[in-house]
């Protein structure tokens, strides 16, 4: 969805009727609580500073809750976490300059995830771009195609008709994606004799009610013919496909972030499982964003296999035409296409599934070191309320090894574009929407990668969110990767141990410490179950140390006792 930018046509400063900064700030703000927004992230600055003084008022006044963060890409991630734990908008307001692009990240995770974050950044007026003047750049624009609407607009003018306009560009719905508003503002940038702090909710704009995210599923139609069609359900999916898929009598095979991986349909293993099964498949039913297994991205790329995608409302991570899939928007055309599952097709599923399933724990259990699969288990079967998912192995080994028959509250991932960037800032935020103790599991290059977003303010709001770091000291997913197998051979051992592996020894308790945050570590599967039964109180950090040696044997072995079983 391409953005379009929307500028005001009232009054330029240099008439009478301008409005000052904290004016222009107290309507911009007034604007988006009427749009939905509750949760504000902001990172501190001088050009945002009207903005700051309007969500001190406006926060006092009960209208949004505000969280501060000196890290604008800590902010912008945490305002994205806000705004998908929370399922609805939420905004993060930065300064002018450099402080905008260090949202970019955000902003396109948001976009291609879906999720509606609402970017406020205060910018210089008009009669200073083009000068040289300090932290002066172009803003307008400068997320190119991802904001699903913006706004520009100049100095003096009143911003709450253009926020209007933006929002009802996307038909007064929560937007299903970022929407960039560029406020513009002149000197003073504090509150004066004339505009002090406490004044009442600005006029001027239109009273917008933001759409719920998800629609009941209504009711399914009759079945008609039997086919070897099995459901994928990708990141997003929802408990959707795992109603279609018992409804129909089909295997489910369920990414963990889909938050539809339970009941007796849904597949453990079943990437492992397509190398044999996989071949009989007929049809594919495709619920979401299927993002983390080449087995399913080979399955889908099938000629000889007929597939749909359900897509109810429009999406952002695809361009019409360009998926293999027909594209079906009501459940009644999908259950006609996907029929009934074949006489004996769901129970082979099921059969290679527990078979899988007790093949990998034996094997699993029976390891001396811990490693990222038999974590990722037991952090799986031990949580309760909200897990988040970070990106690279640490998905996959939950993908590969979680069980159907218990998951948590609620899963998250940012599979957007599966950066590992601002992780722990997303799951600060997602802890921060509703109150709900939250579980992160990641990698240690994840961790450090934002480690910054450990750090609170004095004051601030404490998520109840627990990071167990799985660290074996670099990055392990290259391992099991082609540069791992490149990675036995004398000549490349140390080319793709320092350009792919990183290795490093940075401690991390001490930075966890330097934060205020506990620290934990353990070794054992025991030590690690103990503490997951523990209540997520606060922030903590468990973390587990592991080894990349051997790390591709394990998977290879994993692999052939799974087929064994089978």
């Amino acid at each position: 969805m391409t953005g379009s930018s929307l500028s005001s046509s009232q009054p330029s400063a240099a008439e009478g009727s301008a409005l000052s900064s904290l004016q222009a700030a107290r309507s911009a703000i007034a604007a988006l609580a009427w749009t939905g927004v509750r949760d504000v992230v902001l990172a501190p600055g001088s050009r945002s500073a009207p903005l700051a003084y309007a969500l001190a008022e406006a926060q006092a006044q009960g209208q949004v809750h505000v969280h501060v963060r000196i890290d604008e890409r800590v902010a912008g991630f945490t305002a994205l976490g806000l705004a998908r734990g929370g399922a609805r908008p939420a905004a993060v307001v930065t300064t002018s300059g450099t402080a905008v692009g260090e949202l970019v990240p955000a902003v396109m995770e948001a976009h291609h995830a879906g999720v509606p974050l609402v970017v406020l950044s205060a910018d210089r007026p008009a009669e200073l771009h083009g000068t040289g003047a300090n932290q002066t750049t172009v803003q307008d624009g400068i997320f190119g195609r991802f904001p699903a609407a913006a706004a520009d607009v100049e100095a003096g003018m009143d911003p709450a008709g253009p926020i209007a306009a933006a929002f009802a560009k996307l038909g007064g719905a929560a937007p299903t994606g970022p929407v960039h508003i560029n406020l513009q503002f002149r000197d003073p940038l504090v509150p004066t004799e004339a505009d002090a702090l406490g004044g009442t909710r600005q006029a001027g704009f239109e009273e917008l009610q933001p759409a719920g995210f998800e629609e009941a599923p209504g009711a399914l139609a009759e079945l008609g013919g039997t086919h070897r069609t099995v459901v994928i359900a990708g990141d997003g999916a929802g408990e959707t496909a795992a109603i279609f898929a018992r409804r129909a009598g089909l295997p489910l095979l369920a990414e963990p972030s889909s938050n539809a991986r339970f009941g007796p349909n849904s597949i453990t293993a079943y990437r492992l499982l397509l190398q044999d099964l996989g071949a009989e498949i007929e049809r594919v039913v495709v619920f979401g964003r299927p993002t983390l297994s080449r087995p399913v991205s080979a399955l889908l790329a099938r000629p000889d296999v007929k597939k749909a995608l359900y897509v109810p409302r429009p999406v952002n991570w695809f361009t019409p035409g360009k998926r293999p899939e027909t594209i079906v928007s009501d459940l009644a055309s999908l259950l006609a296409f996907a029929g009934r599952g074949a006489p004996g097709w769901l129970e082979e599923w099921q059969r290679a599934s527990h078979a899988a399933a007790a093949a990998i724990h034996e094997l699993l259990a029976a390891e001396e070191q811990l490693s990222g699969l038999r974590v990722a288990g037991l952090v799986w079967d031990n949580s309760d309320a909200n897990l988040v998912l970070g990106s690279s192995n640490t998905i996959r080994d939950v993908d590969l090894v979680a069980a159907g028959s218990w998951h948590p509250l609620d899963v998250y991932a940012n599979r957007g574009l599966a950066g590992i960037d601002g992780t722990i800032s997303t799951a600060s935020g997602i802890a921060l929407a509703n109150g709900i103790p939250t579980r992160l599991l990641l990698g240690d290059l994840t961790f450090l990668h934002d480690a910054g977003g450990l750090l609170l303010g004095n004051g601030e709001a404490e998520p109840d969110l627990q990071l167990v770091v799985l660290n074996d000291s670099g990055g392990g997913i290259f391992t099991t990767l082609e540069h791992g197998e490149l990675g036995e051979r004398e000549e490349y051992r140390g080319v793709v141990e320092r350009f792919f592996g990183t290795p490093h020894q940075a401690d991390l308790g001490a930075l966890a410490a330097g934060y205020g945050v506990r620290h934990l570590r353990v070794g054992t599967a025991g030590e690690l179950e103990a503490a997951l039964q523990e209540p997520v109180h606060g922030r903590s950090v468990i973390e587990v140390q592991a080894g990349r040696t051997g790390l591709r044997d394990l998977h290879c072995r994993v692999q052939a006792a799974v087929r064994s079983a089978v």
